[in-house]
């Protein structure tokens, strides 16, 4: 066998070890999509303080009996949405809530499972190239943090006021954004790397994705805000709330500067017009990219750039008119990350273009 037969075919194996490593970190995505999604149903239904301790060995069973959901139920009882929001509630009551925050904990450690075991297999068969490894372990790093700030967001409802910290359920909502689209990223680069040179006007293109993808994730935080002061109920019209293109009350906290991130009505009028301009933003892209010389698949990811934002701004209005109901604004809370998902696709298809 020759030289270059032996270079060829190493170079064919790491290829293949990159597609592995690149099939996994989609499904981890996958995961972290479906995590993401039934966390906000969590939010929706409030169900997210019917489980007032963190176990994060032991917590992966539910309570197996009768009288061990009785002792969760009377612990559920000490703290403050049992005595000041679902006060007589009764067990088939807190049941309904508790499976919500149940599959939502266990979901996450199972994606931690997912992610350590097939990456110690990697690691243990060398099949983590050099420049590879420092990304990978940023990953998971990013995912047992995230996993604490989850138990940080909920503790901050167990205290006084019987519900979580806006600031921390947006960092925590953040935090899963970043790493579903650092993972997604990573795969993508596997699968089809990066040209080593770019047309200047591709380039141009390019970076315009990348800021129409850092739009996208301010709208996301914007919708954390939103969610955690249950803003999406203080107008419920569209394009003006309740008649008025600027609310009267939209400044009346003192400093100025906490009406953009406590006053449900500031919080809600920038999440309109964020995502007004995000979309608007994202419509002038496809204008102009697709009149560029592109290839099959980076104009067919651009197209679907364009019908994933005609989808979320869709889906944002019903959401909005309808007074928040849980299955559209689920469904809107994906349509999110649809949306991240399409620019960072349309991102990397302008990446690989080449000269």
């Amino acid at each position: 066998m020759t030289a270059s037969n032996t270079l060829q075919d190493s170079y064919d194996q790491a290829s293949q070890y990159d597609r592995q490593i690149a099939i996994w970190l989609l499904v981890i995505c996958a995961l972290i999509f479906v995590m993401v999604v039934l966390g906000g149903v969590t939010r929706l239904t409030h169900s997210g303080l019917s489980m007032t301790d963190w176990k994060p060995i032991t917590g992966w069973l539910p309570p197996l009996s009768d009288q061990a959901w009785m002792a969760e139920f009377e612990r559920y009882k000490q703290f403050p949405e049992y005595k000041k929001v679902n006060f007589g509630i009764d067990l088939a009551g807190f049941k309904s809530i508790f499976w919500f925050e149940f599959s939502h904990r266990v979901l996450g450690r199972s994606i931690g499972m997912v992610y350590l075991i097939p990456f110690l297999y990697f690691l243990w068969r060398k099949r983590v190239s050099g420049a590879l490894m420092p990304k990978l372990w940023l990953m998971f790093f990013l995912g047992g943090l995230q996993g604490a700030m989850g138990w940080w967001m909920v503790s901050s409802g167990l205290v006084d006021r019987p519900d979580v910290s806006h600031y921390r359920l947006t960092a925590h909502l953040g935090l899963a954004i970043v790493i579903y689209a650092y993972g997604l990223w990573i795969a993508m680069a596997l699968l089809k790397p990066a040209a080593t040179h770019l047309r200047d006007r591709i380039q141009k293109f390019y970076r315009a994705a990348l800021i129409l993808v850092a739009a996208i994730f301010v709208v996301i935080l914007s919708g954390g805000l939103v969610a955690g002061l249950d803003a999406g109920f203080a107008y419920n019209t569209f394009p003006t709330m309740n008649g008025q293109w600027i609310p009267d009350d939209i400044a009346m906290m003192s400093p100025w500067f906490v009406n953009i991130f406590e006053n449900t009505i500031t919080v809600q009028f920038d999440h309109r017009w964020l995502a007004i301009a995000t979309a608007t933003g994202a419509v002038i892209f496809w204008l102009r990219a697709t009149r560029i010389d592109l290839s099959t698949n980076a104009r067919v990811v651009i197209h679907l750039l364009l019908v994933a934002v005609v989808l979320q701004i869709t889906l944002g209005i019903v959401t909005l008119v309808n007074v928040v109901p849980v299955s559209v604004a689920a469904a809107h809370q994906a349509g999110a990350l649809l949306l991240l998902t399409a620019a960072l696709a349309a991102a990397h298809a302008l990446r690989v273009e080449g000269t």
